[in-house]
């Protein structure tokens, strides 16, 4: 499926052009990437959930080294737009922690840290999401499955970009009838309580900066050193996260 298809749909929904297309730029990125979860299964599921497409973030906080956003009704996908648009407009002279509240659902976090290191910028993200994830042990949900991605540019061209999800399957997978949802358990098996422990200091990291409601916590710095051709040679042709054309 094209741009073109997908963009009918979603003004269907009452969003306008630009957003429009930066939704469908998301959902058709991660079906290249193999990841539907976050792909076009996402347009029946926005069809399904309460949407102020009119609602725009908003940049609340800016001094240096630190800006807070607030979604403001959003989709956490406008929301990280906005503040990929920022960063890269206006990076920071060295580092900046940028915290978003009310930023939900935020989809394929490599696609946003990818559009940081394809400006030059080094970036790490993770987001919070309803709680699915128990203690491997048993316990009620506690955290969600909280990705992480890191993204580190590269003079070669081509940025190494990791997206780790803290689940087995993330909720996506459940949406796009790839996985049950009893599936949803921290990944890792007998070692299970690694990831949940991640989940755990995701959620509260998040948690303490962001304030109630699902939130993003993101880290943009200019590089000071170029690693990524080294670690390619060393791989000796090895794939590392992000390459290629199919999962990140």
């Amino acid at each position: 499926m094209r741009t073109e298809d997908v963009l009918p749909k979603l003004r269907e929904l009452g969003f306008e052009e630009g957003d429009a297309a930066v939704l469908a730029d998301h959902f058709l990125e991660a079906e290249r990437r193999g990841k539907q979860g976050h792909g076009l299964s996402r347009v029946d599921w926005l069809a399904s959930q309460e949407l102020d497409p009119s609602a725009r973030p908003e940049r609340i906080t800016a001094v240096e080294g630190f800006e807070r956003w607030a979604g403001r009704g959003a989709l956490g996908y406008l929301t990280l737009a906005a503040v990929c648009d920022a960063q890269i407009e206006s990076p920071p002279d060295e580092a900046r922690v940028v915290v978003a509240s009310n930023c939900f659902p935020t989809g394929m976090l490599g696609y946003w840290t990818r559009r940081l290191a394809d400006a030059g910028l080094v970036a790490a993200l993770t987001a919070t999401s309803p709680a699915r994830l128990g203690h491997p042990d048993g316990s009620p949900p506690l955290a969600g499955t909280n990705p992480l991605s890191i993204a580190i540019p590269s003079s070669d061209g081509a940025p190494v970009v990791t997206d780790v999800s803290m689940g087995r399957v993330t909720y996506g997978d459940v949406i796009a009838g790839l996985a049950p949802e009893k599936e949803l358990v921290p990944f890792g098996g007998e070692h299970g309580h690694k990831a949940f422990a991640l989940a755990v200091g995701l959620q509260l990291l998040v948690d303490a900066l962001a304030g109630d409601g699902y939130g993003a916590v993101l880290l943009v710095a200019r590089p000071t050193a170029d690693p990524v051709p080294a670690l390619r040679r060393a791989a000796g042709g090895a794939r590392l996260p992000g390459d290629g054309g199919t999962k990140a």
